[in-house]
């Protein structure tokens, strides 16, 4: 589940605490010999580096507790920390559980040598990691099916009345990952685009499900630099009756002041994303796209 930015978050934590389990006396260590530390690892051993971007290796909670955002000057090391960026940023902003392999992917979409091949691969999978944690945000309700060999299994499916909203165009880069875990799901589009004279979002296109305004919506947009493009969109939702409490929107990267600035126009929406760094991967679409 995504891990919200707050203190005390009702939502569980893939990441278990693990407790260090006391240790018998051992014999004095001999030249050569690796000293153990205090968790049973060798003194040796690579240190993880943390989770949060800006923060040294030694910065990194002890228990595996992922840290809440990549933002520079904010210690996370402790529920202080969290406290801290929770009242900067937001509750609303849910980060998904960092590891290596979504860091991995997050280091290639960064990375100006990586081939467009790469690229769009590495993006297609972190899409369907934030598509997928997506849907666990939306309501389900408790269901029963009968089993091939007639057992009653007691199971959950989703609530009818959800669509996908992408803010063109690189918004439509998420669309054919939301369709491959939602098959038959309703996608609308927004293309909003800076006018030339005032260099103002200006929306140019809208088309929705003509009863939006009953669904819960995933807004989708990968990058989060401003926020000014997504205000503006949630806008225009708002203009055809959905309310910023059924919106969820996801995103692959944020900058701290997109995120911000969103929420607090919005105190209602939630911003679900994997990482929070003052420097957004902007080329997204483009070499997404190949027009870069």
């Amino acid at each position: 589940m995504a891990t919200g930015l707050r203190c005390a978050d009702s939502m569980p934590c893939h990441n278990q605490k693990v407790n260090s389990a006391s240790t018998p006396s051992a014999e004095p260590p001999r030249p050569g010999d690796e000293i153990a530390d205090h968790a049973g690892g060798s003194g040796a051993s690579e240190t993880k580096p943390s989770l949060g971007t800006g923060h040294a290796p030694g910065d990194a909670p002890a228990d595996g507790t992922p840290q809440a955002c990549g933002v520079a000057g904010h210690s996370t090391d402790s529920s202080l920390g969290d406290c801290e960026v929770s009242w900067q940023i937001g509750a609303q902003l849910k980060l998904l559980p960092m590891n290596e392999q979504i860091r991995e992917l997050q280091t290639i979409i960064r990375d100006k040598t990586a081939s467009r091949g790469d690229f769009m691969f590495s993006a297609d999978r972190l899409i369907r990691l934030v598509v997928e944690e997506g849907l666990n945000q939306l309501p389900y309700k408790e269901c029963t099916v009968t089993t091939p060999t007639g057992y009653k299994y007691e199971g959950v499916k989703f609530e009818k009345g959800n669509c996908g909203v992408s803010i063109m165009r690189s918004g439509e880069a998420m669309e054919q990952g939301l369709r491959d875990c939602c098959r038959s799901i309703r996608i609308g589009k927004i293309l909003i685009q800076s006018d030339e004279e005032t260099q103002r979002a200006k929306v140019y296109y809208a088309k929705f499900p003509p009863d939006i305004y009953r669904r819960k919506v995933l807004l989708m947009y990968p990058i989060l630099s401003t926020g000014n493009t997504v205000i503006e969109a949630v806008k225009v939702l708002l203009e055809h009756g959905v309310q910023p409490s059924v919106i969820i929107l996801l995103s692959l990267f944020s900058t701290p002041h997109g995120a911000k600035s969103i929420i607090q126009e919005f105190p209602d929406i939630t911003i679900l994303t994997t990482e929070v760094h003052p420097v957004a991967p902007t080329h997204f679409g483009q070499k997404y796209f190949g027009t870069d």
